[in-house]
């Protein structure tokens, strides 16, 4: 039994990979673009992303989506020490959109968190696709 060369199964590998695909991205293609058949997207945030004069007295961090949500969650850390304390559970609010996470927050800190991230996607949509990562930073206003 004669054996193909290494290099000649990389090669098939890579051609039936492209060609799989050019299937997805036609199938893909050919369907019309919705809201409903694209990953979800953050639509809104309080704070809003970029503030720098967000009252330390906030009580929660609210995240809104653009469509309903699985119930999962990946709130994690833009950099050292961004998150705030936490003072409860992070839940979704009855529209299936909205992820609220009750915290205290300092005067004077700059707070930021990846909602999904490289490592971490578990805001999913009903269908099960990842929201796209999003960064939230902001400042709360000094004392």
């Amino acid at each position: 039994m004669k054996r193909w060369p290494r290099n000649a199964i990389v090669c098939l590998a890579i051609l039936v990979s492209a060609m799989m695909g050019c299937v997805a991205a036609k199938a893909t293609a050919e369907e019309k673009p919705t809201v409903q058949n694209q990953p979800p997207v953050v639509v809104q945030t309080v704070p809003q992303a970029g503030d720098t004069k967000v009252d330390p007295a906030t009580k929660e961090i609210t995240v809104t989506f653009s469509k309903k949500m699985s119930g999962g969650m990946s709130w994690s850390s833009a950099f050292e020490n961004s998150e705030p304390q936490a003072t409860g559970k992070p839940h979704y609010l009855a529209d299936g959109r909205t992820c609220v996470m009750p915290v205290k927050l300092e005067p004077g800190r700059t707070y930021g968190f990846w909602l999904n991230s490289q490592k971490f996607s578990n805001f999913k949509d009903s269908k099960g696709r990842s929201a796209v990562p999003y960064l939230l930073i902001f400042e709360t206003a000094k004392k």
